[in-house]
């Protein structure tokens, strides 16, 4: 276990470190024990004023925006190598600040990044970038170019992951960040700094700003941001895109969940228990993408239900450092409380307790929660409707098909889900029908290379992918003679890229 002391004093800004102006700190508990493991400074609003002041000035003044794309490649490359030097001790920091299990932070919070900035890389020195098109009186260079400074707000479930999400396509792209961390998982933010300092990003290019929510809406309405990006809450991110909506600021919101795994009658029950932990517990049941309603045909309904149960009941519960666990505690007290009130509020509604329901056996100390499991669940319960963000699962029963995606769609996210079936292709077929940004056939896993994020309340916009680059881009049309393309790149081709820009 880590044991060196956590305390961090200053602040990420302009490449440098600096005392902040506000005197505010936070303490962060570690999760599994509840005791402190560290303090970070809370920035203020005149820190949020240096941090985009920063970025403005190296988005306006300095190299990151006009450099290559190739240049901008290869310093994305040595940041995620200094990620993955730091690779062990981030995991292992952010389980014991959120109680992720030690293996579910090593690869969302270490592998992941590593890759997305790499993947970015790529697609910046892809060409992809420019493109000439035919025009009628000649050619048109279609630029696509950095939007400027970006506020990035990242919330504290899978903080590295969500944050490199946003900053290494907006990086890719040329444009500098502010990132905001949450409070609860502050100390990990500063590996991020660490990092890039390290791989000698310009600076002002990433300043990180930990913050409470009234300064962090002083960062979405600061007038030096050009683009706001946001991961958390549903309510959080209707109040960020209504003052980005007034400012007529682009936005990027990937926000709560609450989606369905639909079980068909000719499904291999064995193959759906075999993925339920990572569709339906995946970190403590702290995911937007979790699958917290299980839909179930009456005519296997005993059968779906105990196969959850059996998962549930096969978690082991504990230190989240400890190999062995597969569940660890939840984020903090309020947090565990809050999903503990979700448990007696569905005890207390018709709905039948199958497995777990409290506080587990000799886990007093941090912030345990049984994985726990409801039948007979009413849709319009608030276990069916409200994000719990803990491992308590509805199942609900249905009668044919029709009805359970009328059941899927009865809500007011559409973020994730998936469909279980024999038939692949009818499975398909069935996935056409749900109003969700995602769904799996037979298993769910996030895929980098492919757009990312909901409809409805779970969001607008899109990360991962090809897709996950363009919130990060304006375009540009630059009207050319014919010759364009045999004359040589020219100074404007030359800024952005150091590959030709394909003819369409």
């Amino acid at each position: 276990m880590l044991t060196q002391d956590f305390t961090r004093t200053e602040l990420f800004i302009g490449g440098e470190w600096r005392r902040p102006v506000s005197p505010v700190k936070c303490e962060v508990v570690e999760a599994s024990t509840g005791k402190p493991l560290g303090s970070a400074p809370l920035g203020g609003v005149d820190d949020i004023d240096a941090a985009v002041a920063a970025a403005r000035a190296a988005f306006d003044d300095g190299p990151w925006a006009r450099s290559t794309s190739t240049d901008r490649a290869a310093v994305l490359r040595r940041f995620a190598a200094e990620l993955q030097i730091r690779g062990e001790a981030t995991a292992e920091l952010i389980s014991r600040e959120n109680g992720s299990p030690l293996s579910t932070s090593y690869g969302a919070n270490v592998a992941v990044p590593v890759a997305l900035l790499d993947r970015y890389a790529d697609l910046a020195e892809s060409g992809w970038l420019e493109e000439l098109r035919d025009s009628p009186r000649g050619a048109t260079l279609v630029r696509k170019v950095p939007v400027g400074v970006v506020a990035a707000i990242v919330p504290w479930n899978f903080p590295h992951l969500i944050a490199m999400a946003k900053v290494a396509p907006a990086l890719a792209a040329g444009c500098t960040v502010v990132v905001k961390p949450s409070p609860e998982t502050a100390l990990d933010a500063f590996v991020l700094a660490d990092a890039a300092q390290a791989a000698g990003l310009p600076p002002g290019v990433l300043n990180i700003v930990p913050a409470d929510r009234d300064v962090s809406a002083a960062l979405v309405a600061h007038p030096g941001v050009d683009k706001v990006t946001f991961t958390g809450s549903t309510a959080a991110g209707r109040t960020i895109s209504e003052v980005c909506g007034r400012l007529m600021r682009p936005v990027t919101l990937e926000l709560g969940g609450k989606s369905a795994s639909i079980v068909l009658e000719d499904a291999d029950l064995d193959l759906f228990e075999a993925n339920l932990a990572a569709t339906s517990f995946v970190n403590n049941g702290q995911a937007c993408v979790l699958h917290s309603r299980v839909l179930a045909p009456r005519s296997r309904y005993d059968e779906v239900v105990d196969a959850v149960a059996r998962v549930a009941q096969g978690l082991v519960v504990g230190d989240p450092l400890d190999p062995a666990v597969t569940c660890g505690p939840m984020a903090g007290r309020a947090h565990r409380d809050r999903v503990l009130g979700y448990i007696e509020d569905a005890k207390n509604s018709g709905a039948r307790l199958v497995t777990g329901g409290g506080v587990p056996d000799g886990l007093a100390d941090g912030w345990f929660v049984e994985p726990t499991v409801f039948a007979d669940v009413d849709n319009t319960s608030r276990l069916a409707r409200e994000e719990v963000f803990g491992p308590v699962i509805a199942i609900i029963a249905y009668d044919d098909v029709d009805e359970a995606v009328a059941i899927a769609n009865d809500s007011e996210y559409g973020l994730a889900g998936a469909v279980w079936t024999g038939d692949e292709r009818r499975g398909v077929e069935i996935a056409r029908r749900i109003r969700s940004g995602t769904v799996g056939v037979n298993y769910y896993q996030m895929d980098l290379g492919a757009p990312f994020g909901g409809v409805k309340a779970s969001g607008l916009g899109r990360e991962f992918g090809v897709e996950g680059m363009t919130p990060y881009i304006d375009y540009q049309s630059v009207y050319v003679s014919a010759e364009y393309e045999a004359g040589g790149a020219g100074a404007i081709e030359q800024q952005t890229s150091d590959h030709r820009p394909a003819r369409v």
